[in-house]
């Protein structure tokens, strides 16, 4: 194969491969994926709850709300063309008390302005109609919402991209990146490729790929956990569909939340507690490297000085099912430490700038021979097929393809 290419991407989560995908199906190119890993979507791609995001949460105009509420569509036409089960169940945002109602409010008047439509506004009776026993006084309705396996569609991008000339390397992490003024180098462990432009979509590790690349990302990618519980079988007729709490607006999760899988079974979670590791998915994973990466960023401090206290109730969460249980109790009142057992966790790559703010759009940075997707957390999963859009015809006008 040839080692000469026309576009390296580096990462080969739903991201990555959707740009790829996006930019073969717009151009006859040479393009090489790499993947560090022995498997796509092994990380925020492939750990996450399966949630087809409706765009209800994001400010009006930004990127988020632009390329969610337009990749939901994209996706779901795409997973219909391509037999990929998924299912437009809808979900509930629940109001448990009389303080979270003008948040809710909020939520309601950026949907609308977000083109969603269907949207219901429920009493606490007509919240059981739709969640016998979910509790809440007031709560929305959201149709667009669904879920769907991301790996499997992340696998289908990936033989699409292959379909469409493309190639793919599994193990392949970037070591080294030599930038001159006709090519850009990548060197792996076992060999090192050549190509005109760079695409950065390594997630987790994106800031690092930019630095390694002679670009100031700006940022620093800090690593959140999100730890799940699974209900036991016999207690899954707690959860219809999708319930979600009310948004803490100063953060930019979602809170704890009932999810059913595509699958099959009932996910609660998760939480967001502060990794110790880029790829820490167990309280055991540690990297010093890492910590002290974090440590001396300047933002990391101010971020720490904003949100201590919020850090601390987290990590107490994330060591007390008690703690766990009760946050979930606020939307299941019958829901006992005995019908939940541990599920799996994944890690959110999180930007977060000098200011120690943690950035709640997507943010992507380009030069004249590379473009760098720096922070692409939820819904960048829902939003894969129109971020590819934007990624793929930022390619063609700023590298003059056309």
């Amino acid at each position: 194969m040839s080692k000469n290419y026309d576009f390296i991407f580096i990462g080969g989560g739903i991201v990555g491969t959707a740009s790829a995908l996006k930019l073969l199906q717009k151009k006859n190119l040479r393009i090489l994926l790499l993947e560090a890993e022995d498997s796509l979507a092994k990380h925020q791609t492939g750990n996450n709850s399966g949630v087809i995001h409706s765009g209800l949460y994001y400010k009006p105009g930004s990127l988020k709300a632009l390329n969610c509420t337009r990749g939901r569509e994209m996706l779901y036409e795409f997973c219909e063309t391509n037999s990929i089960p998924f299912e437009r169940c809808g979900k509930l945002v629940v109001a448990t008390n009389e303080s979270e109602i003008p948040a809710l409010r909020m939520l309601e008047e950026r949907g609308i302005a977000n083109g969603l439509t269907g949207i219901k506004r429920l009493t606490r009776e007509q919240i059981k109609e739709h969640e016998p026993y979910a509790n809440g006084i007031e709560a929305l309705s959201i149709p667009q919402t669904g879920i769907v396996d991301y790996v499997a569609v992340t696998n289908k991008y990936a033989e699409l991209i292959i379909k469409n000339g493309g190639e793919i390397k599994l193990n392949a992490k970037a070591k080294k990146i030599k930038v001159n003024c006709t090519e850009i180098v990548v060197i792996t462990d076992q060999d090192e490729f050549k190509a005109k432009y760079l695409v950065n979509c390594a997630g987790l590790y994106s800031d690092k790929v930019a630095r390694m690349s002679g670009i100031n990302p700006d940022v620093k990618i800090i690593p959140f956990r999100g730890e799940y519980y699974e209900l036991k079988k016999e207690k899954q007729y707690l959860v219809k569909n999708l319930i979600y709490p009310v948004p803490d607006p100063q953060f930019p999760f979602l809170g704890v939340h009932f999810t059913r899988m595509i699958q099959g079974g009932v996910e609660a979670g998760p939480n967001a507690v502060l990794a110790f590791k880029r790829t820490g998915y167990k309280k055991s994973d540690i990297d010093l490297s890492n910590i002290l990466e974090m440590i001396s960023y300047s933002g990391f401090w101010k971020m720490a000085k904003k949100h201590y206290k919020m850090g601390f109730e987290e990590f107490r969460r994330s060591f007390s099912k008690n703690l766990f249980i009760k946050s979930l109790q606020k939307l299941i009142l019958e829901l006992t430490e005995n019908d939940i057992v541990p599920g799996g966790a994944g890690v959110r790559a999180q930007a977060l700038d000098r200011d120690g703010k943690l950035l709640d759009d997507f943010r992507i940075i380009q030069t004249d021979k590379m473009i760098h997707v720096l922070n692409a957390p939820s819904p960048a999963a829902t939003a894969s097929l129109s971020i590819g859009d934007t990624i793929s015809d930022m390619i063609i006008k700023n590298f003059k393809l056309n």
